[in-house]
């Protein structure tokens, strides 16, 4: 259906893609793996035709529909959330509006002389309306609407009102409406809550068109994909298999061209050793001549191109006292909305509780109540001896000074620390090279979650209070955070809707759900297991 032939692609003083060939074919699931910056959005635009290529050549099969999501989501307003999704499917949309308009008239009193006619027209709107399964359609939005997580109130109401986050939502419901013949999704698991993203991995798994996306989910991904294709270093590698059968397969390739690697500097160096040995002997002239010659004709095995994963030995925290934090008796309402009647709830030292609930649930209001950022309206919230709080959430961002840059503000935060230790942390965070220069206020969503992070664990408290702390971060800072997390001995209060975070760090579930709150001893994979189901929206 699409094949990427010999392409070759320099971004500036980048170059992105050497001679780098991919295919995808009928039906396939693929994942686009590589390190940031590597390409991976360089690469769906090509395919839809917003960039070509220097070389090479990108071909679309003939009558092929493709639909792509991005983080760009443009400018939505003025529309319902409905109409906005349905307007991604086409001829169809436009009879929806007019067929609005057409209603709107008939309502109106000053257009009482024109009804005859207003009722005709809307007569044959609706009929062209019905031919192209509009009312179908407008069911289908909906329900793909409520698989991401929206009211129905927030279906019908002005999309212009919604934050960036649902406007993505909105943006990704308009694809999966259209159901193209392939869909190129770029980080389709961000800004979703678990009960939509375990919507979603079922949505994408009956899905029948071709499906090529990116995710720093490697749990969704995993679950989807059944094949990989690579951007690193200009190249395209595909692998058979889902993300984990590619990080075995990667290791486990990287492991043999070093073995080769070896053998053949072992064999040269045994070659160059003869021949300076004996190259000044007539007597051997002859030897060392047909090895010189041998040695030029030998193609150079090359060693494997390591990523560059820097772990970071994060000090150890403080201990708290074994009563890290109390609630007692703890009510909390909003407007009319209760969110805690009697709340009983208290971490200890040592304990990881992960706090699970649909949206609205109170999971971020918790966090706020023990961080004391949110006052109970009647109860008390108590925070044990010698407890020092880090707590992360998406306003945390805010407060970095605009006009420092990444090394400044991490300098400015430990004025002891050496250089060679903070470009370490940066470097962990995501931050080498002249990243380290640029101006917070021109750094990402992403990157200042990054630099936020990193100032947090680098003087790490004993008691973290993380409200989506992976919401921004690659597979690989992950993977460096969840290993720097392993071995934290404080305790840890967490919301996330990354399912390998929470199996792996998680030791205790807090349960929110309309029926009352649960507590359970065992982590997020026993949570799964004694219930059936991965997150309090889903029944098994």
């Amino acid at each position: 259906m699409i094949r990427l032939d010999s392409i070759s692609k320099q971004n500036g003083h980048q170059i992105v893609f050497i001679e780098a060939s991919a295919a995808l074919n009928r039906g396939e699931k693929i994942g686009l793996v590589g390190p940031n910056g590597a390409g991976k959005t360089t690469l769906f635009r090509l395919i839809t035709g917003q960039e070509e290529p220097d070389e090479g050549q990108v071909s679309v099969d003939r009558g092929v529909t493709i639909g792509y999501f991005s983080q760009d989501v443009g400018e939505m307003h003025g529309r319902s959330a409905v109409a906005e999704v349905m307007d991604g499917a086409g001829p169809v949309s436009a009879v929806a509006a007019e067929l609005a308009e057409l209603e709107l008239a008939m309502a109106d009193p000053d257009r009482a002389d024109d009804m005859e006619e207003i009722i005709e027209r809307y007569g044959e709107v609706q009929g062209r309306f019905e031919e192209l399964g509009g009312y179908a359609l407008e069911g289908r939005a909906r329900e793909v609407l409520a698989g991401l997580s929206f009211s129905q109130d927030m279906m019908d109401g002005d999309v212009g009102a919604l934050s960036g986050g649902w406007k993505m939502r909105v943006a990704l419901a308009r694809i999966l409406l259209m159901r193209p013949d392939v869909m190129l999704l770029d980080e389709p698991s961000n800004h979703l809550d678990l009960e939509s993203l375990i919507w979603l991995e079922q949505f994408l798994q009956g899905y029948e068109g071709a499906l090529m996306m990116t995710s720093h989910d490697r749990e969704f991904m995993d679950r989807i994909v059944k094949k990989i294709v690579e951007i690193d270093g200009g190249a395209l590698t595909t692998y058979s298999g889902g993300y984990e059968f590619y990080v075995q397969q990667r290791a486990q390739s990287e492991k043999q061209q070093q073995a080769q690697f070896d053998r053949q500097q072992a064999m040269l160096a045994k070659e160059l050793k003869f021949i300076e040995r004996f190259k000044a002997r007539a007597s051997h002239a002859a030897q060392v001549q047909s090895r010189v010659k041998t040695l030029e004709k030998i193609e150079r095995v090359e060693p494997p191109k390591r990523r560059q994963v820097i772990a970071f030995d994060f000090p150890p925290a403080p201990r708290s006292g074994e009563d890290v934090a109390t609630l007692k008796s703890v009510h909390k309402r909003y407007g009319d909305r209760t969110i805690y009647d009697g709340l009983n709830f208290q971490v200890r030292r040592r304990e990881r509780w992960c706090v699970m609930g649909v949206n609205g649930a109170g999971k971020s209001t918790l966090l706020k109540l023990i961080a004391g950022s949110a006052k109970p309206d009647d109860g008390s919230v108590a925070i044990g001896a010698s407890v020092k709080m880090g707590y992360f959430a998406q306003h945390a961002m805010d407060i970095l000074d605009g006009e420092r840059t990444v090394f400044q503000s991490l300098e400015d935060q430990f004025p002891q620390a050496g250089i060679g230790s903070l470009r370490a942390l940066a470097g962990c965070f995501g931050f080498s090279g002249d990243d380290v220069e640029k101006k917070c206020r021109v750094l990402s969503g992403g990157e200042k979650a990054r630099l936020v992070m990193a100032k947090m664990l680098y003087d790490p408290p004993n008691f973290l209070v993380l409200d989506e702390p992976t919401n921004h971060l690659d597979l690989m800072t992950k993977e460096m955070l969840i290993t720097a997390l392993k071995d934290y001995e404080g305790a840890m209060l967490f919301v996330s809707h990354d399912r390998h975070f929470l199996a792996e760090l998680s030791n205790r579930v807090l349960e929110l759900t309309p029926e009352g709150i649960h507590q359970y001893g065992g982590g997020y994979t026993e949570y799964v297991e004694r219930t059936g189901q991965e997150a309090p929206g889903l029944h098994p």
